[in-house]
């Protein structure tokens, strides 16, 4: 027990520190551009939205109209009352081109603790959503006002026929013993990593 009331108090008081570059242009992004792979990264991005459509009708339907997908096969979300989450990913056009690699990186408080793996797609609908990913500073996504992330509900009610603003978030690939996902605190910054 006591242990464990030292790991939470060191964690709480050090990870803070850390974690502030996650969500920057820092560090962080550019050391994790200089080890990323943009062929590993095209890839697992590609064959991740494939699985998605596959699984799932109102992704693919979404798909079809939008500018652009954004997607992140594989986030790594860990700690213990302070969370940090990262992963690499790819815009990927109709014709299945690559229009630039991105990382999402996020902090949170509170009351959690574990690791959890998970994946998510952002359907970018307008040139307003398009124009967000490439700003300079990076897009603080889980403030945007236009994000509808896509849960079971949600998805019942979608209609291509209205969908054409804003940004949709499908969440797959869900492993791990965290609660629920979100996409608040979450930036999404462009990488240039090797090829």
């Amino acid at each position: 027990m006591k242990s464990k009331a030292i790991a939470l108090l060191l964690a709480s008081a050090v990870l803070p520190t850390l974690l502030p570059s996650c969500a920057t242009d820092g560090p962080i992004t550019q050391a994790n551009a200089e080890s990323a792979s943009a062929s590993q990264i095209s890839r697992d991005s590609r064959a991740a939205l494939r699985s998605l459509y596959a699984q799932n009708p109102q992704a693919r339907a979404l798909g079809s109209k939008a500018r652009g997908v954004l997607v992140f096969p594989s986030i790594t979300k860990g700690g213990v009352v302070v969370a940090a989450q990262a992963g690499n990913g790819a815009l990927i056009f109709h014709n299945g081109e690559i229009g630039g690699y991105y990382q999402t990186t996020a902090a949170s408080y509170g009351l959690q603790a574990g690791v959890q793996k998970f994946g998510y797609a952002l359907f970018l609908m307008d040139n307003e959503a398009f124009r967000n990913v490439n700003r300079n500073e990076g897009w603080e996504v889980g403030s945007s006002p236009s994000l509808v992330v896509v849960d079971r509900g949600v998805a019942g009610s979608l209609s291509t026929t209205t969908i054409d603003k804003g940004s949709y978030a499908f969440f797959f690939n869900q492993r791990g013993l965290m609660g629920g996902l979100g996409l608040q605190g979450s930036k999404i910054t462009r990488i240039y990593p090797k090829q």
